[in-house]
């Protein structure tokens, strides 16, 4: 059979690339050579056949004319945006020039790699990249602008990214989406409680604004900003009072389970409450429900964890499947991802090996800002894919300033000519994910897929294995890494004999069947893999590393004595920075807007639709004011990273802090302190 490339016509099977836990079954609809459009595969277990706004408006995105075709040269100031057309030889040249100088005066050090998961594609995203930053000796980027705070709490209560089977939530009674915008970030998580309701099930939501999820639920609960493990300890201590724990299941398949008991004694109703902004009622009615209903599930978001304290309140709520035995009960557990089922050989696949120089230094993604201002050892180059640190990055007026630097050497690849492309001295034009193989792994469902290449390369763009062989061979890398296709790279991926989990799963099933689902089990009866090999809700583990052993609630940090904190949460229609520069998308989003509590904007002067002005000691922004009840006093919620154009202040990361979580050095974008007043141009 002919390449899906050289097919003119047709419809043929996809998956969806972007950052999100559905990870979609897709088909692409060809027509003279062309995708005319983007449908869900009904076939598909878990998605089904349907898909979000985003996606299924992808083709505007995939043609759209200001969508980069060549490489291009800075050719005016920095951050003027003023480029001029040059070869892919001649980009090539200049970087590898560039890079050779700079090793031999300053060490390779003085490059540093930025990425994240613009394209989650393995091969993409961590593949030939990172063995060629590997070999290059570049300074290492810790990747922890997303779920890393989240990841390391509930590893040390699960011992991994192990939940629920969310196919088994159509079982589920009760719902807890906690801190989760799931009808625009997880819709068939959504879909599934929707199908449970018609058997009775109920869905609460928990979160800082009743955004489209808290409108959906059948009872939503406004809680303060960064007091989720207080709410979660308060909910332990009624389970305890009122004996609706399930001691036979505490007894075998957990530790710690006195110790938690009397620690959970000192969080009563009232002071929880108090901590929360939760009605004292409404707590009791809440834990009770819970301690009631079996199965029920707990999904945990990323909200809460991008606060100060986000990896303990994960840590925290991760308890209490254990505390009522949900784990035993079909559509009963917890999940803040799945992505342990489908682990893959990621040393086969990033070959950490290549790097000689094992005390290379690591720079923290959250504070590229900082660590681009630095004079001593300072980043002398800085090459960016996949991501878009001008917009996605805390304290963005600080890495505004650090790439505005002349001596920093910046080569972006993308698809578009982002906000840190403006910056840029060089500009890659990059492949979407249709038009490159790679392999998918969720971290929601438990499916691996693959992506064969379906339209032709848009202009001369090239994809990261392609540009990271490039500029291997320019460096005169000669290893056998730098030679594989993307077939062995996804097969050396897939060889992990460690993880049984994987084991139907091989370049050959996926060929054949497009998706593959990993061998599943029930998590319980069985063993963990935490040091008891049991649910730890007492930790010896978090002694060593210095934190509380037990579930525990510490407020975030109060970083001003401004009167409101500033949750800078996602919207509908975008994925992070993807699409806020599409005008299809943004055409769907409208405008950014501000929500604030009634009573707030009574006392401030501010009405429905007057533009307001929000500032801290890092930045300030002009957005739309929405006033109403859909957050509590004293909060301010926006939605959305929206592009900085000229003459309009809403690029909200001009606000947050880029100070680091309790847990796994991630970003708290939630923890901020601003305030607010009626604008007047």
């Amino acid at each position: 059979m002919q390449p899906y490339t050289q097919q003119l016509d047709g419809i043929f099977p996809s998956v969806c690339s972007l950052d999100c836990p559905d990870q979609c079954g897709l088909l692409l609809h060809k027509k003279d050579g062309k995708i005319v459009k983007v449908q869900g595969d009904p076939n598909h277990p878990v998605t089904k056949g349907n898909i979000c706004n985003k996606v299924r408006n992808m083709t505007a995105r995939l043609y759209d004319p200001k969508r980069l075709q060549q490489p291009l040269k800075r050719i005016g100031p920095k951050g003027s945006g003023q480029f001029a057309p040059i070869s892919w030889d001649e980009a090539i040249d200049t970087i590898t020039s560039k890079w050779k100088t700079l090793i031999d005066q300053h060490g390779p050090e003085c490059i540093l790699p930025y990425s994240f998961y613009g394209n989650m594609g393995n091969l993409s995203a961590e593949g030939m990249d990172r063995r060629f930053f590997h070999r290059l000796g570049a300074s290492k980027l810790e990747r922890s602008i997303c779920n890393a705070a989240g990841s390391v709490g509930y590893q040390y209560t699960m011992g991994g990214s192990f939940g629920i089977d969310p196919e088994e939530t159509i079982d589920t009674k009760l719902f807890i989406m906690w801190g989760i915008n799931a009808v625009s970030t997880n819709m068939h998580q959504v879909t599934i409680a929707q199908q449970a309701r018609k058997n009775g099930a109920k869905v609460v939501v928990i979160d800082v604004h009743k955004n489209q999820t808290g409108k959906w639920a059948d009872w939503f609960i406004p809680i303060l900003p960064g007091t989720d493990s207080a709410l979660a300890l308060g909910i332990m201590h009624i389970l305890y009072a009122e004996n609706l724990v399930d001691q036979p299941f505490l007894d075998t398949y957990t530790v710690g389970s006195d110790e938690l008991r009397e620690h959970v004694r000192q969080y009563d109703p009232a002071t929880v409450s108090t901590i929360t902004g939760i009605p004292l009622e409404d707590l009791y009615t809440l834990a009770r429900m819970y301690g009631q209903t079996k199965p029920s599930f707990v999904r945990i978001g990323n909200g809460l964890q991008h606060h100060d304290n986000g990896g303990m309140a994960v840590r925290t709520i991760a308890c209490l499947p254990a505390l009522t035995g949900q784990w035993l009960v079909k559509g009963g557990g917890a999940m803040k991802g799945n992505s342990g089922y489908l682990a893959f050989n990621s040393h086969a696949l990033q070959r950490p090996d290549l790097l000689r120089n094992k005390a290379t230094r690591t720079i923290n993604m959250n504070q590229i800002g900082q660590a681009l201002l630095e004079k001593e050892h300072p980043i002398r180059s800085l090459f960016v894919y996949s991501s878009n640190p001008a917009l996605v990055a805390p304290n963005a007026n600080k890495v505004k300033e650090g790439l505005l630097q002349e001596g920093l050497f910046t080569v972006v690849h993308d698809l578009f000519l982002t906000e840190t492309a403006q910056y840029a001295d060089l500009v890659l034009p990059a492949t979407s994910s249709y038009e490159t193989e790679d392999f998918y792994a969720s971290y929601w469902h438990n499916y691996v897929q693959i992506q064969k290449p379906v339209m032709e390369k848009y202009g001369e763009s090239k994809s990261n294995v392609e540009l990271f062989k490039l500029l291997a061979a320019k460096m005169g890398f000669e290893e056998p890494a730098f030679q594989e296709s993307e077939e062995d790279m996804i097969r050396q991926a897939l060889d992990f004999p460690d993880n049984p989990y994987l084991k139907n799963i091989t370049y050959e099933s996926l060929s054949e069947h497009q998706y593959v689902k990993a061998d599943m089990r029930p998590l319980f009866p069985g063993e963990l893999p935490t040091p008891s090999g049991k649910i730890e809700l007492y930790s010896e583990r978090m002694i060593q590393h210095g934190y509380e052993p037990l579930p525990t609630y510490k407020p975030i940090i109060n970083d001003s004595d401004l009167p409101f904190l500033f949750i800078p949460a996602p919207n509908h229609n975008f994925l992070n920075s993807t699409f806020s520069n599409n005008e299809k998308h943004i055409s769907m989003e409208k405008e950014p807007k501000l929500h604030m509590n009634k009573e707030d904007s009574l006392k401030l002067g501010i009405n429905d639709g007057d533009m307001v002005r929000i500032w801290n000691e890092r930045g300030e922004c002009v957005l739309k004011a929405v006033p109403g009840d859909n957050v509590l006093e004293g909060v301010l919620v926006s939605q959305g990273l929206w592009q900085s154009t000229p003459g309009k202040k809403q690029h909200i990361n001009a606000l947050t802090p880029d100070r680091l979580s309790d847990m796994g050095n991630g970003a708290v974008f939630f923890s901020g302190r601003v305030d607010v007043e009626k604008y007047c141009e």
